[in-house]
């Protein structure tokens, strides 16, 4: 949850659109939860919200992360969601121009050594299904 989290919080700020309260919302639930101050029922609720919100969004990178912070979100009731979290703040800034390179650098950095050889093996095999 935490590196997922992170991912979205990390491409926020590229958002060329207002940030919906239900984002800020969704994040902060996923902290809570992350510290043990919330239930997985709220955390599946503000990630339903999240998506909600991106609806409401024609930008690509604002849907990207608005996406990617309902699934860091969902992280709670399922650890996959992570992943796709960190895909779709990669989707953002790619539709924003930046560097995805340097964002799975970046993102890969945040990894913990207990799951960092973990998820680069899951990208991998993503990319690999991908091709």
């Amino acid at each position: 949850m935490r590196w997922a989290l992170n991912c979205a919080e990390h491409v926020l700020p590229i958002m060329p659109d207002d940030v919906d309260p239900r984002l800020r919302q969704a994040l902060d639930i996923g902290r809570k939860w992350q510290a043990g101050e919330e239930t997985t029922g709220a955390a599946q609720k503000a990630s339903v919200a999240a998506h909600a919100a991106a609806r409401r969004y024609e930008h690509p990178a604002s849907i990207a992360v608005a996406r990617s912070i309902a699934q860091a979100v969902a992280t709670a009731h399922f650890a996959d969601h992570a992943l796709v979290a960190a895909t779709y703040a990669l989707k953002a800034v790619k539709s924003a121009g930046g560097s995805v390179e340097d964002e799975t650098a970046w993102q890969n950095g945040e990894l913990g050594d207990d799951i960092k050889h973990l998820v680069v093996q899951c990208r991998t095999q993503r990319d690999n299904l991908l091709s």
